[in-house]
């Protein structure tokens, strides 16, 4: 049998420590880094379901005082409630967009126990016509008294179905919907310009 001199064993000891340290770290590497991108998710998650509160208050703010029939001017109302000036993802908030910004437009009838929402098709054809109506009968069901904000999936406008949470880190997969975030604010001048009689 051939003897193994001091210094080849010593050699061969600290390929095998190596390999030991390189597997130990390895280890405490994934459960390290897991941690600390669940962390960071988690951190995300509730960043984002607590703007979702303050996108439906900016909307249902700017909505109130702006001209439901231009459209343009609805669409710049969504792009501001999540702090944007072109559409887009609300930052560091993907999936939710201006696009999961719903508006809907409701009146107070007395035969009502809910609030029910003025369907598209029925919406007056601008703020002046709204306002006649309105003082005709503040209870007609094409009165426009509040507005609602929500933050919905896209879809048919009687559904709000919520948006599901997305991870950024596969290492962490979540899988929740976030909250719809409701705000419904009493509709202001909907846009119709000061001093005009109503139409």
């Amino acid at each position: 049998m051939r003897a193994i001199n001091s210094s080849s064993y010593r050699c061969l000891q600290q390929r095998k420590q190596a390999g030991v340290a390189a597997v130990e770290f390895a280890l405490v590497a994934i459960i390290f880094f897991t941690l600390i991108f669940g962390v960071l998710e988690i951190a995300r998650a509730l960043y984002i379901c607590n703007t979702l509160q303050e996108v439906t208050r900016r909307a249902a703010e700017l909505a109130a005082k702006t001209d439901f029939s231009d459209a343009a001017a609805m669409q710049r109302v969504r792009e501001v409630a999540i702090f944007r000036n072109s559409p887009g993802y609300l930052a560091f908030g993907e999936p939710v967009s201006d696009i999961n910004v719903r508006i809907d437009y409701l009146p107070v009838t007395r035969d009502s126990a809910v609030l029910p929402t003025v369907p598209i098709q029925a919406l007056p054809a601008n703020p002046l016509e709204n306002q006649a109506i309105c003082m005709n009968d503040p209870n007609d069901a094409r009165c426009i008294r509040l507005v609602r904000v929500r933050i919905c999936q896209a879809g048919g406008p009687d559904q709000c179905d919520p948006v599901s949470y997305q991870s950024i880190v596969s290492l962490t997969p979540f899988s929740f919907n976030l909250p719809t975030s409701t705000t419904i604010v009493v509709a202001e001048t909907l846009g119709r310009p000061a001093g005009l009689p109503p139409g």
